[in-house]
């Protein structure tokens, strides 16, 4: 009796999960955006906020990470709130793909004036830009920002 033919193909291995958190900073009905450079790998040229995926061995505290990410990103302090809006993206990393899980926070700026110097080459962030509520949805947004910002401004409808 002939060896049972085991499949040749192999099960596709499941994306990495990482975690991240972006910041919704608001000062008098304006949104702090930042625009990818053009050396961004993934969307270059398109608007975001600050904030990024978690280090796990850097970020013990989710409140601290979000600090940290904003601090190195724009140069802010913020006071964060709590999450108002999950939702996910996949990204490809290499060979793999990374499926992130994010966190959408409010926070309140404890300073007001906008550095760039605490960046890494990594960020891909230019041009940090006050916009006018009114006005944010004009701005070309990275996509999965947008359902994102609609939850944003519905929340401050509410208010």
């Amino acid at each position: 009796m002939p060896a049972p033919r085991t499949a040749s193909r192999t099960a596709p291995s499941l994306p990495r999960l990482e975690f991240a958190q972006k910041a919704f900073i608001c000062d008098r009905d304006r949104l702090l955006l930042v625009r990818k450079t053009a050396a961004d790998p993934h969307h270059p040229g398109r608007w975001e906020v600050p904030g990024g995926r978690l280090e796990a061995a850097a970020d013990l505290d989710l409140d601290d990470h979000i600090r940290r990410e904003v601090w190195e990103e724009v140069g802010l302090k913020v006071d964060p709130g709590p999450p108002f809006h999950l939702w996910q993206w996949f990204m490809p990393d290499g060979r793999d793909r990374v499926r992130v899980v994010a966190a959408a926070r409010e926070c309140r700026p404890l300073s007001l004036d906008v550095s760039m110097v605490h960046q890494t080459a990594s960020d891909h962030l230019a041009d940090p830009t006050w916009v006018p509520l009114p006005e944010v949805a004009g701005f070309e947004l990275i996509p999965s920002l947008r359902p994102v910002l609609r939850a944003f401004l519905r929340l401050r409808a509410v208010r």
